[in-house]
């Protein structure tokens, strides 16, 4: 039973990692982040989080308990490696190259901005919470298939949402200088690749 908490925080943590990297590109910017548009990021989240759990136990009742077990467990460890070789190559390119005024709202954040104000708005944070809640859909899926609490995933991926964008707008300027800053995504990944590995085995 423990484990499987420590299971429900570290999918927490690491599917928040992203806005770990969001708070810093804000917070090295000097743009404001209101309580309400951080809880907002959060709610989206944690909804996403429910409704792909919600999908996942009910794929695991037309499976065997181990089977839909190891699916689950196999769902998180693809995703985590995924997402370890996607930071790699991000932190790689950002290593060579400044951020680009392109992309996606992910890869430049501060386009949510839209005003220019330096304070995103409950109303400019929608687009940039779906962005960050789709993070949460593969691994809610495969949290649920291995029986792990909805409600405890849910609220984990909404208070570590809240705190991650949180403490990086508010060490920006100094985290993003450093390693840390920089393989936010590829550490995420690979919490997640230890999560799922150790659903399938343990």
């Amino acid at each position: 039973m423990t484990m499987h908490w420590l299971s429900i925080i570290g999918i927490g943590i690491a599917a928040n990692l992203d806005n770990l990297g969001i708070g810093i590109a804000f917070g090295a910017k000097r743009t404001l982040i209101p309580f309400r548009s951080n809880l907002l990021i959060a709610l989206l989240s944690m909804a996403a989080t429910c409704a792909a759990m919600l999908g996942g136990h009910f794929l695991a009742d037309f499976l065997d308990p181990d089977a839909a077990n190891s699916i689950g467990g196999a769902l998180i460890a693809v995703m985590g490696m995924l997402a370890l070789i996607s930071g790699l190559r991000e932190a790689s390119r950002a290593g060579r190259t400044a951020s680009p005024s392109g992309g996606t709202l992910l890869q430049n954040p501060l386009q949510a901005d839209r005003d220019g104000n330096q304070i995103l708005s409950w109303s400019e944070c929608w687009a940039l919470g779906l962005a960050l809640s789709l993070n949460c859909i593969a691994s809610g899926i495969g949290a649920g298939a291995t029986g792990l609490s909805i409600t405890g995933v849910t609220l984990s991926i909404g208070i570590f949402s809240l705190i991650t964008v949180g403490i990086g707008a508010g060490i920006g300027v100094r985290l993003a200088r450093t390693w840390l800053g920089r393989y936010s995504n590829a550490i995420g990944g690979l919490l997640l690749a230890a999560i799922g590995l150790y659903e399938i085995f343990i």
